[in-house]
């Protein structure tokens, strides 16, 4: 039995430092970003939801987080 996988081109705002960094790594792993996105799109359909955790920061990191993106450094605690 063959299935054909129908190809639908879609557009996406990102950031730029992001994708290229991504991008750097999915052509170590021998995949497009295409092939990395659909990837993705499998996992969030297997999972259904997100093939990762996202949770809310509690007060620490959101300390540590607010003061790294204030001076663009890692805060000294976490050295």
């Amino acid at each position: 039995m063959s299935s054909t996988v129908i190809k639908e081109t879609t557009s996406v705002k990102l950031d730029k430092a992001a994708k290229d960094e991504a991008k750097r790594i999915f052509g170590e792993l021998g995949l497009t970003m295409g092939e990395a996105f659909n990837l993705f799109l499998h996992q969030v359909t297997l999972n259904k939801g997100l093939p990762f955790e996202v949770k809310i920061p509690d007060k620490l990191t959101k300390s540590i987080i607010d003061e790294a993106q204030k001076t663009q450094t890692v805060p000294k605690r976490l050295e």
